[in-house]
């Protein structure tokens, strides 16, 4: 790792990687969890762990990570753990590679599954990926041979990918005197495009105005669907998007709703 090189922070700040059961975030599950929180100081806190998802991992993904059925049966679930990984989270920015779409998302479904509301309000998120694709479009593997001039070994593996991540982040800053050692304009930076939820599916539009990203609404207001399709709403609140996603709709029906009650009273 770059030795001259320390990030810049306000806070403490996770990066965090996880391999899963597959790539849907709604349906599937973690395996493993690895984290590397950094602090302010400079001191790092570094764990990974296995975790029973208690479905089936498809032979496909076990070929990607290695990791099996009979490596994590008697692992915890992430419901025992998700009280004591809230914690770790808390107060904490989050940084990752491709966390933005997937890894985040995920991690926020486990924890609905349990109950818990993992809250991102305030929070700033770093996508590694997405700076990498605006500087060099490559992959993990070779964004760690560009920034940090060694093979990466190890990849797929949890902890290796993490500190892969970590150490890519640091390369990136070191190689570009634009990119400032700041946590703010680092998540500015690496976000792709004014979306309001992690996964894309509701965006801002040249106006600010918030549109829906897919399907047959894509690029219709928000709050002009609502208002002529009620039925959309429901929709997507029982279908297969992520929590965040529904969340984000959910607070937008709400401010709408309350703009309509505002907007009558003035006009009685």
């Amino acid at each position: 790792m770059e030795e001259n090189l320390r990030l810049n922070l306000e806070r403490p700040i996770i990066f965090f990687d996880l391999e899963t059961t597959g790539t849907n975030v709604t349906h599937d599950r973690i395996v493993e969890l690895s984290y590397i929180k950094v602090y302010p100081d400079g001191t790092e806190e570094k764990k990974c762990r296995r975790i029973n998802p208690e479905i089936p991992i498809p032979p496909a993904s076990t070929a990607i990570h290695h990791i099996s059925d009979d490596d994590v049966k008697d692992s915890p679930t992430f419901r025992q753990i998700a009280r004591s990984l809230l914690e770790i989270f808390d107060g904490c920015d989050i940084a990752g590679y491709n966390s933005n779409k997937f890894d985040v998302p995920l991690l926020m479904e486990e924890f609905g599954r349990c109950g818990i509301n993992f809250d991102i309000a305030g929070r700033r998120f770093i996508d590694v990926q997405n700076i990498f694709h605006k500087m060099e479009q490559r992959t993990l593997v070779a964004a760690y041979k560009f920034y940090c001039g060694a093979d990466l070994e190890g990849a797929h593996s949890a902890l290796a990918d993490t500190q892969a991540t970590y150490e890519v982040l640091l390369g990136q800053i070191k190689r570009y005197p634009e990119l400032q050692n700041d946590v703010e304009y680092l998540a500015k930076f690496s976000k792709i495009g004014k979306n309001l939820d992690l996964a894309a599916r509701i965006v801002l539009d040249d106006n600010e105005v918030p549109v829906f990203n897919f399907g047959k609404h894509k690029g219709k207001p928000v709050r002009d669907v609502l208002k002529k399709e009620p039925s959309f709403f429901d929709w997507v609140m029982q279908g297969d998007f992520p929590k965040n996603t529904k969340d984000v709709l959910m607070q937008l029906k709400y401010k709408y709703q309350q703009a309509n009650k505002q907007e009558k009273k003035e006009v009685n």
